[in-house]
């Protein structure tokens, strides 16, 4: 199968949250290939605390500003190589991909991170959140799925989410492979949802 990219419509909506999910449920390999920003460690080590034993391939780039890649990249005199990545992506499958912010988010001067997954020849899952403005940010980012041919298995939704899933399911014409409830995100949090969003990830991403 086609690794499965997490990415979503911006930042701080759960990508980090649903990649455990979505690790556990599928039994699958977690890659973080770019990290900006570890303070409070990584999203690897996060989903590493969450998963039974989730293999967690290395960062490629691992950089210490919490900020857009390619800023981040920049200050430690960097350059953000997609050639690099894609070499160093592991056999492994089913793998599990989280990327940096929304598929616009540059990594370098010219590249952004919808670039990355096709680059990586990934099938992307996509992470709404409700918020303020989240169904235009949503249709937003289907927008550019489509316009740049990128095979998406369908959105995740993570929190509470009243009517807008029904509506963004509607108005993008992507499927919804489940929702997260907000809860406490802990290793029995992660356990469980995975048990009950697994049968139809597996569907949508045909494993």
């Amino acid at each position: 199968m086609q690794p499965i990219f997490i990415t979503g419509i911006g930042t701080g909506i759960g990508k980090t949250l649903v990649s455990a999910i979505v690790t556990e449920a599928l039994g699958a390999s977690y890659w973080k290939p770019v990290q900006a920003g570890f303070d409070e460690g990584t999203d690897s080590q996060w989903v590493g605390e969450r998963t039974a034993g989730a293999r967690r391939i290395p960062e490629v780039y691992k950089l210490k500003m919490p900020a857009s890649p390619h800023i981040a990249a920049r200050e430690e005199g960097v350059v953000i190589d997609l050639d690099r990545i894609a070499a160093a992506m592991p056999a492994d499958r089913p793998l599990v991909i989280e990327g940096a912010g929304g598929l616009l988010v540059p990594l370098n001067d010219r590249e952004f991170v919808l670039d990355l997954v096709r680059r990586l020849d990934a099938t992307v899952i996509l992470v709404s959140r409700n918020y303020l403005g989240s169904i235009n940010h949503s249709l937003l980012t289907a927008e550019v799925c489509r316009s740049h041919g990128l095979r998406v298995a369908g959105w995740i939704f993570n929190d509470q989410y009243l009517a807008y899933e029904e509506e963004i399911v509607a108005w993008s014409g992507i499927p919804a492979i489940g929702s997260i409830p907000f809860g406490e995100p802990g290793v029995e949090f992660v356990r469980m949802q995975a048990k009950l969003i697994g049968p139809a990830l597996r569907k949508a991403v045909s494993l």
